[in-house]
């Protein structure tokens, strides 16, 4: 991981920026007011931007609603909320018969791991979510690594994918994830093909689950959070700021602001 002063030489000619939430735009829990004016200045100087997360499709859809975004990405890639005028509409990476069929498998999944250990409790977002089974693994309780190992073993076994972040192990069915997913709005939103053009977006993330972006865009960054995971990420955000949470994402947007400027 590069110094974030680096980024500069890359970023002149950036389109857009695909942005994480928790512990990228939030500090303990909470959005930090930098990180969100400076995610409007790169709305304002005409960059593309779409927050990609692992939070419910309930959050998204009033973030879709709300932030001056293009879309915004939920559930790690399963579905992404677009506003349309003043109607946000949902696009799902499956169909509905598959989603039902993804939900009672995921519903036995959650009964069992709850059998299993007392601590195996599903986030407090759940009933808002559409498409996957969160655990919490570090919100309302912080559980051991041993402990998450066990649950993501668990989860595997039973055929399921697992993405584990800062504050969730997520277990789903399905291909998609955040990359896929924002290749998948590049083509339907832009007309663009992202597997041609993605060095000219920028990746933001701070945990495992952004590994897909990490890994599909060259040009990746993260704030000083990530250091913690880089044991775990192959590859690691290319650029990594001072600060951690919103306070480093908005270092990362002054860099891309500042790269532009020097146009």
């Amino acid at each position: 991981m590069r110094p974030l002063d680096e980024l500069a030489l890359h970023a002149r000619e950036l389109r857009g920026v695909f942005c994480d939430i928790d512990d990228t735009l939030t500090h303990d829990g909470a959005l930090v007011p930098a990180a969100y004016a400076q995610l409007c200045a790169l709305v304002e100087a005409g960059l593309r931007v779409v927050p990609v997360t692992g939070r419910p499709a309930g959050w998204a859809a009033v973030l879709a609603a709300m932030w001056p975004v293009d879309a915004v990405v939920a559930e790690n890639g399963a579905v992404a909320f677009v506003r349309a005028g003043r109607v946000v509409e949902a696009r799902f990476w499956d169909d509905e018969a598959a989603r039902a069929s993804q939900h009672a498998r995921l519903e036995r999944l959650r009964a069992e791991a709850g059998a299993r250990w007392p601590w195996a409790i599903a986030a407090g977002d759940q009933w808002q979510r559409l498409c996957d089974l969160a655990f919490d693994v570090g919100e309302r309780q912080s559980l051991a690594p041993a402990q998450i190992a066990d649950l993501r073993g668990f989860i595997q076994a039973a055929g399921a994918r697992c993405l584990v972040s800062t504050v969730h192990a997520h277990a789903f069915f399905g291909e998609h994830d955040k990359a896929q997913m924002a290749v998948r709005l590049a083509r339907e939103l832009w007309s663009e093909d992202l597997a041609a053009e993605r060095a000219r977006y920028l990746f933001v993330g701070d945990s495992p689950n952004d590994a897909a972006g990490f890994a599909y865009f060259p040009l990746s960054a993260g704030p000083s959070n990530v250091r913690r995971f880089a044991a775990e990420l192959s590859p690691p955000p290319a650029f990594v700021a001072p600060s951690p949470g919103g306070h480093g994402f908005a270092e990362i947007a002054a860099a891309v602001l500042g790269a532009l400027r020097s146009k």
